[in-house]
């Protein structure tokens, strides 16, 4: 843990968001690709498995980023949505095969007006 101390709150607070991300993106569509014709329930119950990890980093990522590292709770909300953005665009890509659209940059534009929004003041 005294790595972590020397890595300065704002980029522990982000880097457990991306982390944590990682999981949640398997978690809510991994399924797709290795349980696409398992039951349900056994999607389910998987995801549930791999979101427990994303919970063990977002958690502490939030209580960091907004107890130590002076977030607000909506700056929290959009570099989390910012992340999500950033993991699940290579995601769908790279591991669901996805074909690439213009829509991701158009959508990852509308972010960068949501980041300068909502971190203007600071």
């Amino acid at each position: 843990m005294q790595i972590l101390a020397s890595i300065p709150l704002s980029l522990q607070t982000i880097v457990l968001l991306v982390l944590s991300n990682v999981f949640m993106t398997f978690a809510w569509y991994g399924h797709l690709k290795n349980l696409a014709t398992a039951p349900w329930y056994l999607a389910v119950a998987a995801s549930w498995g791999i979101a427990l990890f994303e919970y063990l980093l977002q958690v502490p990522a939030n209580r960091i980023g907004y107890q130590q590292a002076g977030f607000s709770v909506g700056q929290l909300k959009i570099m989390q949505e910012v992340i999500t953005l950033a993991v699940f665009m290579p995601f769908a890509l790279l591991y669901l095969k996805e074909p690439l659209k213009l829509d991701y940059l158009w959508a990852a534009l509308c972010m960068v007006g949501a980041v300068y929004f909502i971190f203007r003041g600071n």
